[in-house]
């Protein structure tokens, strides 16, 4: 038996994606994507313009305050690259646990623990999900969970997280603006068998701050919304 779609990861930062003929119609496709160096700072965006420089602080003191947030945007918004940046904000005596599908997050921040899934083998035995993984990280003492992306029935576990005492979480999240955020999370919440009611619920006893990101010319921050106990988020 063999895979005719196989995802990889390799030393360092980069990870493979390749297909064979059979999958691809005409021939073998291979890609390798590597991710930046990880080390860009809140102030290293500021500089850039990513980030308003006003904004810089505010997003500081929303992390050093220990609010739960979420950054959401479309692919290539700059997501990551963002919540990278406000992670390495946290206090370096703070446990940071990050759950990913592939690692991509990497922090400055000297008290880091990387959390992944695993794909099932060829007999489609011992996959671990996201969902399992987040489960995992509450017997792991951790002072902030973070999901990298925010992409299944996950989000039932990260709720329940946010709203039983562990403050500060936060993790990505693909909308292409803050307005569809709570119907994208009624979706997810789904996978989990969760109501929509349930999900609006949750996610506004859980969240806090949704902080949006856009590309155009350049990756910038375009909002930053309270989300209030109840009812809509403001833009």
């Amino acid at each position: 038996m063999f895979r005719r779609l196989l995802s990889t990861r390799r030393c360092g930062w980069e990870r493979s994606c390749s297909r064979c003929a059979a999958a691809c119609r005409r021939a073998p496709v291979f890609v390798v994507a590597r991710a930046g160096d990880g080390l860009t700072s809140l102030d290293d965006l500021a500089r850039s313009g990513s980030v308003p420089s006003d904004m810089a602080d505010e997003l500081r003191s929303l992390v050093q305050s220990r609010q739960a947030f979420v950054v959401s945007g479309g692919t290539g918004a700059g997501k990551t690259t963002l919540l990278s940046a406000l992670l390495a904000e946290v206090s370096p005596d703070e446990r940071i646990v990050c759950v990913e599908d592939t690692r991509e997050l990497h922090p400055r921040h000297p008290h880091v623990v990387a959390l992944t899934t695993t794909s099932p083998n060829v007999e489609g035995q011992g996959e671990i999900t996201l969902r399992d993984v987040v489960k995992q990280t509450l017997r792991m003492r951790p002072d902030r969970i973070v999901v990298g992306e925010i992409r299944g029935a996950e989000i039932q576990e990260l709720f329940a997280a946010l709203n039983t005492g562990h403050d500060g979480g936060c993790g990505t999240i693909h909308a292409n603006g803050p307005e569809e955020i709570p119907a994208r999370c009624e979706a997810l919440g789904a996978m989990a068998g969760m109501s929509p009611e349930s999900v609006r619920t949750q996610f506004h006893a859980a969240i806090r701050v949704v902080v949006h990101v856009e590309r155009a010319s350049l990756r910038r921050l375009a909002s930053v919304g309270v989300v209030p106990p109840v009812g809509r988020i403001p833009p």
